[in-house]
């Protein structure tokens, strides 16, 4: 039973927290060519998960930004290369 309740839970949770998350991501964009070495946001070509880009402004290493940012951002591209 208690089991039961902890799954309940636990899928409550996640139902109510999906609006923000959904809405959040719609606020941001990938900025590629800024990220420092094992700082990038996600996998590149050349790494396999976030944190382990090999060099500073590595072209297809991107970090997650606000829209808006990353034409701000000395070296920062909206696409990879």
């Amino acid at each position: 039973m208690n089991t039961t309740r902890i799954a309940i839970a636990t899928a409550l949770a996640a139902a109510l927290a999906l609006p923000a998350t959904v809405q959040a991501q719609g606020n941001m964009e990938k900025c590629y060519g800024v990220a420092k070495a094992g700082k990038n946001d996600c996998q590149t070509a050349k790494s396999s998960c976030a944190g382990t880009s090999k060099t500073d402004h590595q072209n297809d290493a991107w970090i997650s930004v606000p829209k808006g940012t990353c034409d701000k951002i000395v070296g920062g591209k909206l696409t990879a290369g």
